[in-house]
Formats: structure tokens, sequence, C-alpha cells
């Protein structure tokens, strides 16, 4: 088993930044893809960025191109997104999801169902 948890959402002005962080508690978070999704009220979950298990390969949403950045630290078993020039619209619950995927260390997990494990997620809010 291995447990997410989400620190760093809140409530920040359109323009701003955050940095989202999630530890977990793999013994061998190394060979755990990871990502991240958001769900607003209403709406589907949402993939957000995702990153391979020895962080070289990296993944977007095109709704986040160019603003958000997902990286990962192994020694500190974190996974980390920054969001830069917040919008409205990126008002939600940003959840952490992990997948083991032993020695294919640069894949790219894609999709919400194929993550295993999920945080309990933190929530951003934008405002105008």
């Amino acid at each position: 088993q291995v447990q997410l948890v989400e620190s760093g959402g809140g409530l920040v002005q359109a323009g701003g930044s955050l940095r989202l962080s999630c530890a977990a508690s793999a013994r061998t978070f190394s060979r755990y893809a990871m990502a991240w999704f958001r769900q607003a009220p209403g709406k589907e979950c949402e993939f957000v960025a995702a990153i391979s298990a020895n962080g070289a390969s990296t993944d977007y949403a095109n709704s986040v191109k160019g603003r958000f950045t997902i990286s990962r630290d192994n020694a500190k078993n974190t996974v980390y997104v920054q969001m830069n020039s917040l919008k409205l619209e990126d008002t939600a619950v940003y959840y952490c999801a992990a997948e083991f995927v032993g020695i294919f260390y640069g894949r790219i997990v894609s999709g919400a169902a194929a993550y295993d494990y999920w945080g309990q997620g933190t929530q951003v809010t934008v405002s105008s």
C-alpha cells in the first residue's frame, strides 16, 4: 500500500503561483510513476501532469502546458507541481496519484484509471 498526502493548496489571485507537494509512503518511490489530476465542482476528473519514475519524462494537459511544471525528488519521496500564471479555471481539488511501474522507469502512465493509489486532495482556489 502507498499513502499519498498532498499539501500546498490555498487561495491565490489570478496570475499568481502555488506549488503543490505530494509526499508518498512507498519504500520504492523511485519505481512509481506519478501524476496530478484535478476535479472542479460539477466536472469530471481531469488529467493535469504526469512524470515517469525516474523523472526523465513528463506530460501535461494542453490547458496547463507552459504554466505548470511537474517534478519529483526521489530522495524525499515527493512529487511537486509548480503552478504559475494561475487562472480562474484552475480552481479545483488537486489529487496526486501513483502507479507502480517496476523496471519501466521512463514510462509515463496515462489515464486516471491506470493509477492505483490516490491522495485525499488539496483545494486550489483562484480568485479574480
